[in-house]
């Protein structure tokens, strides 16, 4: 009996989809990639291949140049072995224990419910690929395995000094077809926490309110999608109704992941009785207009709310305070690039998780620039208005951006290999994402990097699939370059 995934066998390259398959069938969400790392070290044993693995957890798998290539340049292949764990609000799946279940669906490969780990399984596992073949001509090769990308970037941020002995890193974590990127935004996380005082609720009756329906996605790639994040929509619409209706917030909860859009967001508001259904006319006024301005970008947002209990929540003066702060922190796009690569975002926020409970609010928020400067001015932006309602704010998992170099001749024999393949040239870009090359290169500026992959959409939701054809153009191509370099 064919076994869960068994299909990804049957796809082209074949080498490539094999250890995608393994990657599927193993749990890895960030900080839980302890099971793949182990398969992977199995691997790499029974392949008489050299591993090591550092203090922070990440694996790096040595091969040694075939006959004839020894004196080439050392190669490193690099991508992460972590997942963004999303799921429908109707999945029962277990990111911790379960495997991902994959499907076709009209040249596309995409997940049931949930994230599909084409971010980024698929670099992954051609790298693992290049290491299996017996066929591909090539000089050394490192490839290099981070952990933790998605959460924290501590893989790339602990990774060991002295490690590494190459002069090109291919970074295999990209998800555009006919791309190469040379350059990416680094980040900061903002953490932001306050105790409130609790205040006796206005009716033992209160209306617990919920948002779903929106896209979500990836808070770098889709930040300049248009799409609605649910927590600011929620936010905007308590906001609108303090104007008509009196109430008092009682708990929020919204997004899961700071580098999530998040595509839901719960509240309870304790209000009289007499008014729930005056509240509930004005909120469903404010997701019309709400639908009307997404319409283009985004799928129809829903509002359902039911009747339940609450106690104590917080007063009318710090219901309005927090929202209004929360409706007034940067969100979304900032500032647009001018650096003479047209339509990349230079700077953004993403308002990823606010949590509200028994007077506890905890939030964090992810900041990204494509220049390190800006990055730490939003962050303090967004400091100074938490702290206008006596909010502890700090700042964590800041990491470096990737500055492009005009004179890579590892950027040329990639582009050489990709208009001898594809025809033309790649488009040069950089990306408003957290890719590692910018820490790995602080770490070890010897090296020459460049960032490409296949075509994936969604990512970070559970839209995530991953277009078949471009796998097979994407595996072309590295196996070229890995040929190619000297």
């Amino acid at each position: 009996m064919p076994t869960l995934n068994h299909h990804l066998t049957e796809l082209s390259p074949q080498p490539l989809w094999s250890f995608f398959k393994l990657l599927a069938d193993t749990p890895r969400p960030s900080k839980y990639e302890h099971q793949i790392i182990q398969k992977l070290k199995a691997w790499a044993e029974s392949e008489g291949l050299e591993y090591k693995q550092d203090k922070a957890g990440n694996l790096l798998i040595r091969k040694p140049a075939t006959q004839g290539c020894e004196q080439r340049q050392t190669i490193v292949i690099q991508g992460h072995v972590d997942m963004v764990p999303q799921a429908n609000q109707n999945s029962a799946h277990n990111f911790i224990t379960d495997p991902i279940q994959t499907r076709i669906v009209e040249g596309w490969l995409q997940a049931t419910d949930t994230t599909l780990g084409a971010d980024n399984g698929l670099g992954v596992a051609a790298g693992l690929a290049i290491l299996a073949s017996d066929e591909i001509e090539h000089g050394p090769i490192e490839l290099l395995l981070t952990i933790e990308e998605e959460s924290s970037m501590r893989g790339a941020l602990e990774l060991q000094a002295d490690w590494l002995q190459g002069k090109w890193l291919l970074n295999l974590d990209s998800e555009d077809r006919g791309d190469v990127y040379v350059g990416c935004a680094g980040g900061v996380d903002v953490n932001v926490d306050h105790q409130f005082s609790l205040s006796p609720s206005f009716s033992p009756e209160a209306l617990s309110l919920q948002i779903t329906g929106l896209k979500g996605g990836h808070s770098g790639l889709d930040i300049d999608k248009g799409r609605g994040n649910a927590n600011r929509l929620l936010v905007r619409a308590l906001t609108r109704l303090q104007e008509q209706v009196p109430f008092q917030l009682i708990s929020f909860n919204g997004g899961t992941l700071r580098n999530a859009i998040p595509r839901e967001a719960q509240a309870t508001i304790s209000l009289p009785t007499e008014l729930h259904q005056t509240a509930l006319s004005a909120l469903n006024a404010s997701i019309t207009l709400f639908n009307q301005e997404l319409a283009e970008t985004d799928n129809p947002l829903q509002l359902s709310s039911q009747v339940t209990q609450a106690e104590q929540g917080l007063s009318m003066e710090d219901t309005r305070k927090l929202l209004n702060v929360l409706n007034a922190v940067p969100c979304g796009v900032e500032q647009m690039s001018n650096s003479g690569f047209s339509g990349v975002v230079e700077t953004s926020n993403n308002l990823g998780i606010v949590f509200l409970a028994n007077g506890l609010l905890q939030s964090c928020l992810l900041v990204r620039s494509l220049k390190d400067s800006a990055t730490q001015a939003l962050a303090e932006r967004i400091r100074s208005c938490f702290h206008l309602i006596g909010a502890n704010v700090s700042f964590d998992g800041a990491y470096p951006g990737w500055t492009p170099n005009s004179r890579s001749k590892l950027l040329r024999h990639f582009q050489a290999c990709h208009t001898e393949l594809m025809g033309e040239p790649a488009q040069v870009k950089v990306i408003h994402a957290g890719l590692e090359c910018g820490i790995i290169g602080a770490k070890y500026p010897q090296l020459d990097m460049i960032s490409f992959g296949p075509l994936i959409r969604g990512a970070h939701s559970p839209e995530e699939r991953v277009e078949l054809q471009s796998v097979e153009e994407f595996w072309r191509l590295l196996v070229a370059l890995v040929q190619r370099l000297p």
